[in-house]
């Protein structure tokens, strides 16, 4: 059976993307905005390729020839799967691509905060150093990642990629403890526990309604005052408002963000106004290394076509 593909936002992959195999027709558009633009573009569709345009159940219910998603991301939040499973509309998405260059950007988020980098170099650019009788000025705390403590939320692939390399700096790792599914091989410890004892806390889990806002100001409050919170997982798993309360407060000493709940950010957003040498603010960029999008265009085409030979992979309906 020959297929219709069509990819709601192909200018949010930076990659060479092949054309399906089983791909009568395949056609790419820009960006795709709406229900009304989504609905029309997908008009016919049997597959669907998406990375952030939403597939709620509003669309897909107007739409009774798509039969499978292919979700260009590991996260699926903008999917509405029971609505899916209900339906008999497979949904996969991709698997392991980001295990280096996450890991990567979360630390370089945390190096960054914990050196304090920022602050050195504004007083580099303020002639701060300039004007010292040292050779070197003690302006700001520099802190060692050596013999301190990463507490992990999320123990698939970028969890354990990050942990790796945190092993590597000398630290002990702590996997923060949660309903099931878990990973196999991996000792839990209770989540009071891990916000107790990090001296790093970061996330690597998806966004659900379970973990939705799991960092408040009720886990802040049991965190170290020196502790650092890095998330380059989702945005509405932090309360951006208590994160803002915890940085005016000092309840943490840092934290770095590569999400946001709303995405892109439009005037007004909280997080674009904290402007502070501790908070480190990128655009959702840790997964976007050249290697890992090619690996995830490679890798999405690949699920469409082993859908389409009736033997699926990466499924998460």
């Amino acid at each position: 059976m020959s297929h219709r593909v069509v990819f709601l936002d192909r200018e949010s992959l930076k990659a060479t993307v092949r054309h399906p195999s089983c791909a009568e027709l395949y056609t790419e558009h820009a960006k795709t905005v709406g229900v009304e633009e989504t609905v029309s573009k997908l008009k016919g569709a049997t597959v669907a390729i998406t990375n952030k345009v939403p597939l709620r159940a509003e669309a897909l219910a107007r739409l009774p020839d798509l039969k499978m998603i292919a979700v260009a991301a590991t996260g699926y939040d903008v999917i509405d799967v029971p609505y899916c499973r209900e339906h008999g509309i497979a949904v996969a998405n991709i698997r392991n691509y980001a295990v280096h260059t996450v890991p990567e950007h979360t630390f370089a988020l945390i190096l960054a905060l914990r050196r304090n980098l920022l602050a050195y170099r504004q007083d580099v650019e303020a002639g701060v150093w300039q004007k010292s009788d040292q050779f070197c000025f003690f302006t700001h705390d520099i802190g060692d990642l050596h013999g301190s403590t990463l507490g992990i939320i999320g123990e698939g692939a970028l969890g354990q990629g990050t942990a790796a390399i945190a092993r590597a700096f000398g630290m002990t790792v702590l996997f923060a403890d949660h309903a099931p599914p878990k990973a196999a091989g991996v000792e839990f410890t209770p989540l009071d526990e891990v916000l107790a004892r990090a001296d790093v806390l970061s996330l690597h889990c998806p966004l659900t309604p379970d973990t939705r806002n799991c960092i408040g100001i009720e886990q802040f409050r049991k965190m170290k005052r020196n502790a650092l919170l890095i998330n380059t997982a989702r945005g509405g798993l932090v309360d951006e408002a208590a994160l803002i309360q915890a940085l005016d407060e000092g309840l943490i000493a840092g934290a770095g963000f590569d999400v946001l709940t709303v995405e892109p950010p439009r005037n007004g957003h909280p997080l674009l106004d904290v402007r502070r040498s501790n908070f480190i603010l990128t655009p959702h960029v840790a997964w976007a290394s050249d290697g890992a999008m090619q690996f995830l265009a490679d890798q999405l085409v690949d699920n469409i076509e082993a859908w389409a030979r009736g033997t699926p992979q990466h499924l998460v309906t």
